[in-house]
């Protein structure tokens, strides 16, 4: 999986030198920044439920023509399967979180995503807006600390930016 380490050791590796000290300064601003991540993941595993429905009922309040008949949210089945990809992409986050780099998100969220959502002629501005709405609830101190919500955001908007 890739992290901040692992993208910095294979850079050097594949440029044929050791990591440079910029380098080694990016691991350390990481490494620095893991309190703060961590805090997030903790916070936002505590609510993933909460978070997804939320963002999955603002995705719909903003978009309500996909509930017709024959759209991407017509059915129980249609439904349960887009409130699923918004917990995953938001559990995701989490991972990316943890680990400290885009590798969840990029590995098993993003590669393909809109291939994938093109041959399904799904629209991907719901799932903006389900991430937007994610990122623009978010507050600190209510929901944590203002470094924990930076790190947060990020990775929302990166989720955010692949689908645009």
């Amino acid at each position: 999986m890739k992290s901040v380490v692992t993208t910095v050791v294979a850079a050097a590796d594949a440029a044929g030198r050791f990591p440079s000290t910029s380098d080694l300064e990016s691991v350390q601003g990481s490494i620095q920044r893991a309190a703060a991540r961590l805090e997030a993941a903790e916070k936002l595993g505590a609510n993933l439920d909460a978070v997804a429905k939320e963002a999955y009922d603002a995705c719909i309040a903003k978009y309500p023509y996909l509930n017709n008949t024959g759209e991407a949210n017509s059915t129980e089945t249609f439904k349960t399967k887009c409130a699923r990809d918004i917990k995953h992409y938001m559990r995701l986050i989490q991972y990316c979180l943890v680990v400290g780099g885009t590798g969840p998100l990029d590995e098993w969220g993003i590669a393909g995503q809109r291939e994938v959502y093109r041959a399904l002629s799904l629209p991907t501005a719901p799932y903006v807006e389900a991430l937007s709405f994610a990122r623009n609830r978010g507050c600190a101190p209510r929901d944590m600390s203002a470094q924990a919500l930076v790190e947060y955001n990020a990775l929302l908007d990166y989720a955010i930016n692949s689908l645009s």
